[in-house]
């Protein structure tokens, strides 16, 4: 994939890693004062294994995705590495990993918050480190490690990002963008929260010294610079992908902007310059996480289009173009359900789940894979209309347009229902915006680009991007919100 270029003098190349939840590739980013290119230097599939055990990341398949995709990218300036948030490995006093990292979707969390709760009171928690309520949260994983042989042996645990960065250097870190996602930062100063994590009984010593993005990393260790046949530093960027992405939303200057930001989650807030820690936000399950330049994602984690992804699996359905026409056609919003439920976090009868819960709110079920797919559509545009109402009311933060980046910017149905949803412009793209993202704090570190507004001021100029005007009456939409219950 090539995005639009111009003149590709004085540009330096850097390798963006970047980790989704199915997929991993290592694009190759060109940046110069006109220029902001990306090819994709190498494409591997993240297939989690399900043992007996429970749901488990193979993390020695993506490694050796991110070795073959080094070695296609040739030589670069530097590497940086982002991926998806929570999870971890664990490593034992000779540094080897204790067995492959738990996926945030194994089931191990179930009761964790009780369990957390019967030591931090739930509103302390919030307050200390304003990180939403959510069962894949870093803190409940460890909590539900309690007692094992696994974490007894532990004595470092790295994020999944980090992780990859020391196979590739040697070199433990704890990147702090990532870090927030822990439920164990407080992003208030950017450190840890030492009094809610002494009260849970969770040793923060297992962490790395933290790391900031633009921080250097290490350099490729030899087996490395040989398999890779180039060698190159490792610059450390926003490594939890969302950061990345939020870097990489074109706002133009003064622009007050909210952001959705798409894929198998859609991370749909706002930019702020510090955090909103009050029990109302705690109460709409909004979170805190850091961002790059010490600014705040406040956010909703919703489900986004791994609802569709799961139908798809289970319909043996390998292209989406026929359900997104099937869809259109579709009357609409008729039947919504709450993405945001937990309800819908683990695999496996995604399209019987989604009928149950329209079945119980008594909304007619669909029942045909284009009525299905509009369901869904229709409910991740009602869930972003929710989550931006409420960060701008919470932060007193108004906006005036949604950037739509991430795979689902190239979702032209879902970009206009979610303008017609929010009432205001949505501007969609670049779809590859994490890896953007990760490519820009890199060539920022590397004295490619002066500062943030200049990043974006290069992506406004480089990208291609497509504007969505809201087209339908809103009393649509709230009469549709009015049918799915709050949590």
């Amino acid at each position: 994939m090539r995005s639009r270029t111009s003149r590709t003098e004085q540009a330096g190349a850097f390798a963006a890693v970047d980790l989704g939840a199915s997929s991993g590739r290592v694009m190759v980013g060109r940046v110069g004062p006109d220029t902001l290119d990306l090819t994709e230097a190498h494409r591997f599939p993240n297939r989690p294994v399900r043992l007996a055990e429970g749901l488990r990341w193979d993390v020695l398949g993506l490694y050796a995705g991110i070795l073959d995709g080094l070695r296609a990218a040739g030589r670069v300036d530097s590497i940086g590495i982002d991926s998806w948030g929570v999870d971890y490995g664990l490593l034992d006093a000779d540094g080897r990993l204790l067995g492959n990292p738990v996926h945030y979707r194994d089931a191990r969390t179930e009761g964790m918050a009780r369990k957390a709760w019967g030591r931090v009171p739930a509103e302390r928690l919030y307050a200390e480190t304003g990180i939403q309520d959510s069962p894949i949260n870093t803190l409940y994983q460890l909590l539900a490690a309690e007692g094992t042989a696994q974490l007894a042996a532990a004595t470092r645990l790295l994020l999944i990002p980090d992780l990859f960065t020391y196979w590739l250097t040697g070199e433990q870190g704890t990147e702090l963008t990532n870090a927030s996602t822990t439920q164990l930062i407080d992003p208030r100063t950017g450190t840890w929260a030492h009094s809610a994590a002494d009260a849970l009984g969770i040793d923060l010593s297992l962490f790395a010294p933290l790391r900031h993005p633009g921080d250097p990393a290490g350099r490729l260790l030899a087996h490395v610079v040989e398999h890779t046949g180039h060698e190159a530093p490792v610059t450390t960027v926003g490594s939890h992908d969302t950061a990345s992405a939020v870097a990489a939303v074109p706002a133009g200057a003064g622009e007050r902007f909210a952001y959705i930001c798409t894929g198998t989650w859609s991370l749909a807030g706002l930019e702020l310059d510090a955090p909103v820690m009050t029990e109302p936000g705690r109460a709409a399950n909004f979170t805190n996480e850091l961002g790059i330049d010490g600014t705040v994602r406040y956010l909703r984690n919703i489900m986004g289009l791994w609802l569709l992804q799961e139908c798809m699996r289970d319909w043996s359905e390998p292209d989406v173009v026929p359900l997104l026409r099937e869809a259109a056609a579709a009357p609409g919003p008729r039947s919504v359900v709450d993405a945001s439920d937990p309800a819908f976090l683990a695999p496996g009868r995604m399209p019987e789940r989604i009928a149950e819960a329209c079945r119980t709110t008594g909304q007619p079920v669909p029942t045909t894979h284009g009525a299905i797919t509009r369901c869904i559509l229709d409910s991740l545009a009602l869930a972003h209309r929710r989550a931006i109402t409420s960060a701008q009311s919470l932060a007193d933060h108004p906006v005036d347009v949604v950037h739509v980046v991430g795979g689902g910017a190239r979702n032209r149905l879902l970009c206009q229902l979610t303008a017609d949803a929010c009432g205001v412009p949505v501007v969609a793209g670049p779809a590859e915006a994490a890896a953007l993202g990760n490519v820009l704090v890199q060539a920022r570190a590397h004295g490619r680009v002066t500062d943030r507004a200049a990043m974006r001021e290069l992506l406004v100029r480089t990208q291609p991007l497509e504007r969505y005007e809201p087209s339908a009456d809103r009393g649509v939409w709230e009469a549709a919100d009015a049918r799915v219950p709050r949590r």
